[in-house]
C-alpha cells in the first residue's frame, strides 16, 4: 500500500474522521514523506497542541481547531505547540504490546523501504512473551509475514491455515505420529505469530480476527496434551490408568489455574500479571504455556520417552501455578502497604 493508504487506516482504526469538513475539530496532520511506527500516531493523536519532529522536520502533528498546518509547521513554539524530539531518542510504554521503546521514524525512500518494512515488523512484535517467540520465531515469521503481504492475505486466511495445522496435529499427536505432529504444530506456532504481526504492519486488525486468534490460543492446549498422551499408547512406553489421569488432572488442572490467576490480577490491578516486575517478565519466558511445553515435549521425543515428556510437563505445570498464587498474594500485599501497582516498564525514563 501507499504511504497514504497506511496513514488513512491508522486512522480509521483510531476512530479518527479521514474525510469531509471538520475545521471546527482539531486536526491530526502527517507527512507521508515519513513512515513511523503506528505507536507514534496513537501518541500523538491522544496527546493534544503537539507536534512529532525528526531531523527538524514535521513529522506528526495534532493542531488545535482553527490553527492551519502551515501556520503551525512554520514555528511550532510560537503557534503554541508542544514539540516532542525524535532525535532526542524519548520512550514510549505499548500497553498493547507490553514493550517500552523508542519507535522508529524514518523518511520513506526506495532505498530505506526494506529497512522501514523490517523495523515494521519488528515493531509489531510484544515485548512480554515466551521464548521461542521471542526468540526463535522472529525471523522465521518474518519471511511468512512478508510473504502473506505480498500475496495480500488476510491475517484471518493465515488464521484459518493455522487452525487446520493445529487440527491435524492433535490428530497426529494422538495416534502416536509425534515427529509429523510437531511439524504440524511448529507450523501453526510459527503462524500463530504471523496472522497478528500481519495484522499490525498493515493495519487490519478486525475484532473478530482478535478474538479467533486468541480464542484458538487459549482453548486447543489441553486438547494436545490429552492427545500426546493417548498417542503414547503407541509406543513402548505408553501413559496408562491411573498416571495418565493424575498427569493430565495436573496439567488440565494447573492450565485452568493459571488462565484463572493471570485474569484475576488483569481485573484486580489493571495489568498483565507478566509486566509488573521484572522477574514476573523473565518468567513469562518459561511458564507453562504451549510454547515452553512443546520444547519439553520435544527434548522428550528426542530421548525417546513422550510419555516422561508429558510427565515433565504436568510437574512445570505445578510448578508455575505456584510462582502465579505467590505473585498474586504479593501483589495483594504490594497495594495494602503502597497502593496501586504500576509495571516496571513504565517507571523508566
Amino acid at each position: 500500500m501507499t504511504n497514504g493508504e497506511r496513514i488513512t487506516r491508522l486512522a480509521r482504526a483510531a476512530g479518527i474522521a479521514t474525510d469531509g469538513d471538520h475545521a471546527d475539530l482539531a486536526t491530526l496532520w502527517a507527512d507521508p514523506a515519513w513512515a513511523f511506527d503506528p505507536a507514534w500516531f496513537r501518541h500523538i493523536a491522544a496527546t493534544p497542541a503537539t507536534v512529532l519532529m525528526a531531523s527538524g522536520r514535521a513529522v506528526l502533528a495534532n493542531l488545535p481547531a482553527g490553527l492551519s498546518a502551515e501556520a503551525a509547521l512554520a514555528d511550532p513554539v510560537a503557534a503554541g505547540l508542544s514539540v516532542v524530539d525524535y532525535d532526542a531518542r524519548p520512550t514510549l510504554y505499548n500497553h498493547q504490546l507490553r514493550k517500552r521503546e523508542c519507535p522508529f521514524i524514518e523518511p520513506l525512500t526506495p532505498q530505506t523501504a526494506a529497512d522501514i518494512e523490517r523495523r515494521s515488523y519488528y515493531g509489531a512484535y510484544k515485548g512480554v512473551t515466551d521464548i521461542l517467540t521471542k526468540f526463535l520465531w522472529p525471523e522465521i515469521a518474518f519471511g511468512f509475514t512478508r510473504l502473506a503481504a505480498r500475496l495480500a492475505l488476510s491475517p484471518n486466511a493465515v488464521t484459518c491455515t493455522g487452525i487446520a495445522l493445529c487440527v491435524a496435529a492433535t490428530f497426529l499427536f494422538g495416534t502416536g505420529w509425534f515427529w509429523w505432529g510437531l511439524l504440524a504444530g511448529f507450523i501453526f506456532m510459527v503462524l500463530d505469530t504471523v496472522d497478528g504481526k500481519l495484522a499490525r504492519c498493515t493495519v487490519t486488525s478486525s475484532k473478530w480476527g482478535n478474538i479467533l486468534d486468541h480464542g484458538v490460543d487459549i482453548v486447543h492446549p489441553p486438547f494436545w496434551w490429552v492427545a500426546w498422551g493417548i498417542g503414547t499408547a503407541a509406543t513402548a512406553h505408553p501413559l496408562s490408568g491411573a498416571s495418565f489421569v493424575w498427569v493430565l488432572v495436573a496439567i488440565l488442572g494447573g492450565y485452568g489455574l493459571q488462565r484463572l490467576i493471570e485474569g484475576i490480577f488483569m481485573r484486580r490491578f489493571g495489568m498483565h500479571i507478566h509486566v509488573w516486575r521484572r522477574f514476573d517478565t523473565g518468567f513469562r519466558l518459561i511458564t507453562a504455556r504451549r510454547n515452553p511445553n512443546m520444547v519439553i515435549l520435544f527434548v522428550s521425543l528426542t530421548a525417546g520417552r513422550p510419555d516422561l515428556g508429558l510427565v515433565a510437563v504436568a510437574a512445570w505445570t505445578l510448578v508455575s501455578v505456584v510462582v502465579h498464587a505467590v505473585q498474586i498474594v504479593q501483589a495483594y500485599a504490594w497495594r495494602a502497604r503502597h497502593g496501586a501497582l504500576a509495571s516496571w516498564m513504565e517507571q523508566q525514563p
